[in-house]
């Protein structure tokens, strides 16, 4: 199973994108995916830039694979994902019905995993459509996956979200300017002041959400570290880890443990629990949706096997 780190989900200065993925280099993730997800007023990096650093990703070996945004809002949000799709050097992610009409037919293609390919024919039409791989929705359940991998499309890969904050829902309106009373249009661009994004909490002070500008993450890590064996028992193709502002080579590291054999799949989450976002906060993992449950819970194995 090949490791993936996905697109960057947050805000960082130029020059902290650059030394993260210069560090990325040396790392042990085979593919990776680069450029502006979340936000279209996030401009410390242009395509230039990313391009740049999909040319360094690939020097050092790795599949670069140039992602394109969720939510698209405007002519120029199109415009750029078009530029993103006809870039001519490297693979695309295609991550909204746009962006897959962009590249249908012309090029191979990831279809990402805010397409909502639930089923069967859905993985049908997209290979016919030219897509080499899909990543299941973050919500999949184990079970259901299990399903739609008997029946996918022949040369069709499956990629799975593994590691981190789930981002599960967008909107045009921008949540950390609201947390400072600025308008979306004027921000002064408040998510650079939240390399993991802004924590929300409930009266009773439980971390609730994290708000990351127009997106909406869970408060918990996802992490499915210690299901590594259920992963390889369903023939999974790929697995993904976001970016976090702190300990990303460290917690690629784990994973890469698990998959040669130097780790057991508990001793490995045993390690990456320090090196979760705000560790010590109260801010835990969870895999709750792998197993058919609410998204924040955390089921033991040691539960699964007496179910």
């Amino acid at each position: 199973m090949k490791l993936a780190l996905g697109p960057l989900q947050y805000y960082w200065s130029r020059q902290t994108v650059f030394d993260f993925y210069e560090s990325i280099t040396d790392s042990a993730v085979d593919i990776v995916y680069l450029g502006e997800v979340t936000c279209s007023r996030r401009h410390e990096l242009r395509l230039g830039d990313w391009l740049d650093v999909a040319r360094l990703v690939q020097d050092a070996g790795k599949t670069a694979i140039l992602s394109t945004m969720v939510l698209l809002e405007s002519g120029s949000d199109v415009s750029a994902m078009r530029k993103v799709a006809d870039n001519g050097n490297f693979a695309v992610e295609a991550n909204d019905m746009g962006a897959v009409s962009a590249v249908a037919g012309r090029l191979p293609f990831v279809a990402g995993p805010h397409l909502n390919l639930y089923n069967g024919p859905s993985l049908d039409w997209m290979a016919s459509l030219g897509a080499r791989r899909w990543v299941a929705p973050l919500e999949m359940r184990r079970d259901d996956l299990a399903l739609l991998q008997a029946a996918r499309p022949a040369g069709l890969q499956t990629e799975v979200f593994v590691h981190g904050r789930l981002p599960l829902a967008f909107s045009a309106r921008c949540f950390t300017a609201r947390h400072r009373n600025l308008p979306k249009d004027d921000c002064g661009f408040s998510c650079l002041d939240h390399p993991d994004g802004l924590m929300l909490r409930t009266r009773e002070q439980t971390d609730f959400l994290v708000l990351n500008g127009i997106q909406t993450q869970s408060a918990r890590v996802h992490s499915l570290i210690d299901a590594w064996h259920e992963l390889q028992a369903l023939a999974v193709d790929v697995a993904r880890i976001s970016p976090q502002a702190r300990h990303t080579i460290e917690v690629v590291r784990l994973y890469d443990d698990i998959r040669n054999g130097r780790r057991t799949p508990s001793d490995a989450r045993m390690a990456l629990l320090p090196l979760l976002p705000a560790a010590g906060q109260g801010t835990a993992d969870c895999n709750g949706y792998w197993h058919g449950r609410p998204g924040l819970d955390r089921v033991e194995p040691a539960a699964l096997t007496t179910a």
